[in-house]
């Protein structure tokens, strides 16, 4: 049976930690404020994150105790969604530097994060998710990037058959069609992305 040990909580602790911090340039750019940014209310933030990374990998490892794979799969999303904060992160931080939210300026940007997001996600998951020996390597890289690459192609393909394709059924408005195709891309990817990563690149 898969344990939850004092180091992974440590991890995810600092999932938690960074996840918070990545939220704040953000929002900062969106211009969704939800409370006013004093030291306080951040340390408050912050810990709401930390403590909810720590539940969720309590309920994960509760759940491995009929289904092994779900602890692993719980790692496995926290290190996706840190990584997908920090591709946000990146991009937003740019964004509200430079001025510039459009035209190849977009595109650099969005390369940049991309590629420092996906780094980020190799190591977590070889490292902590997957538990993978040996040293990293470019070609073990490449193979991860690739597997990335092709999730991110389902992912773009599969949300815009939904929403440019299919369309809207019933009664359901454009936007929110647009939420649920962006959804079901979404669970579809990941399942694509942990299969690909588990058995093609970190495979034992």
């Amino acid at each position: 049976m898969p344990l939850a040990t004092k180091k992974d909580y440590i991890l995810v602790s600092i999932i938690g930690l960074f996840f918070a911090l990545l939220l704040l340039p953000i929002m900062k750019n969106v211009k969704l404020t939800l409370f006013e940014l004093n030291i306080l209310n951040v340390a408050i933030f912050v810990l709401v994150f930390i403590v909810f990374a720590n539940i969720a990998l309590w309920m994960a490892f509760l759940i491995s105790r009929k289904i092994p794979i779900a602890l692993q799969f719980a790692k496995f999303g926290a290190a996706g969604a840190l990584s997908t904060l920090l591709d946000l992160g990146i991009l937003n931080s740019l964004i509200f530097f430079t001025g510039f939210a459009a035209g190849w300026h977009y595109s650099l940007y969005k390369s940049i994060s991309f590629i420092v997001a996906n780094i980020n996600a190799y190591f977590w998951n070889k490292h902590w998710t997957f538990k993978a020996g040996g040293e990293s390597n470019v070609k073990e890289f490449g193979q991860f990037f690739a597997v990335s690459l092709i999730g991110f192609g389902i992912n773009v393909s599969l949300a815009s058959l939904i929403v440019n394709i299919i369309g809207p059924i019933g009664n359901i408005s454009i936007e929110r069609w647009g939420n649920i195709g962006a959804l079901a891309a979404t669970i579809i990817s990941l399942i694509w992305n942990f299969v690909g990563y588990k058995f093609l690149v970190f495979r034992k």
